[in-house]
């Protein structure tokens, strides 16, 4: 299915919580946030925090909010435009013989609402804030990623949204899409060169676990 953009909800984020002014974008990152399913709280939140113009253009939602649905899109700003949201510090590019370089300017991030790494407790799944996520909900890999082998599951939805969304992107601004799983769950030295492709705010920094090795979204990505 191609990406009907009459779908996507807009939530503008205020002008002042990021950079209204146009680079060649060069580079897609997936993110997955660590929170809720509504997008609209994410952006929501972005609104009224103090930390700065941090945040990505979209955020894709997931099962169970009340104000968007399962795998709903939902736009802060236009993918032209940029806000900073990998949050590389110098000595990242240092420790690879890499000039510095803001990578947020040739980037478009994409939200994916989810808990992340879960905990299991007596047969219960919990996330970070003690909040129990239902075990139909929990994605358990075959082996631990960076210690975790239990994780908030994406949804089919919001994977089908994904992957119609990184094929809009492709075309729009000539990235090229290609699944590597040695530059996406870990620190690529691509990524950090700026070289044009799709990767992960793992791809960037060693200390993120965002996106992980979800196999439903992989199978999804090899098809790109």
């Amino acid at each position: 299915m191609t990406l009907d953009t009459s779908k996507i909800k807009q939530f503008p984020l205020k002008e002042t919580e990021y950079f209204k002014d146009v680079n060649d974008k060069k580079q897609i990152v997936l993110h997955h946030t660590a929170g809720n399913s509504s997008g609209v709280n994410v952006i929501n939140a972005w609104n009224n925090d103090t930390r700065g113009r941090i945040a990505t253009f979209c955020v894709i939602s997931g099962a169970g909010a009340g104000n968007t649905k399962d795998g709903e899109i939902v736009q802060a700003f236009s993918s032209k435009y940029w806000a900073y949201h990998l949050g590389i510090k110098s000595e990242v590019f240092l420790s690879k013989g890499l000039k510095h370089q803001i990578l947020d300017k040739i980037t478009i991030g994409i939200e994916i609402c989810n808990w992340g790494p879960l905990e299991e407790i007596n047969g219960k799944f919990y996330n970070y804030v003690d909040g129990e996520v239902k075990a139909e909900n929990v994605c358990t890999l075959p082996e631990p990623y960076k210690g975790f082998k239990h994780w908030h599951a994406y949804t089919d939805a919001q994977i089908e949204s994904t992957i119609q969304l990184l094929k809009y992107l492709s075309e729009t601004y000539n990235i090229p899409l290609k699944y590597n799983v040695d530059e996406f769950f870990k620190v690529s030295i691509n990524a950090l060169k700026g070289v044009p492709g799709l990767y992960t705010h793992n791809s960037y920094r060693k200390d993120k676990t965002d996106i992980y090795p979800n196999p439903k979204l992989i199978l999804a990505l090899k098809t790109l």
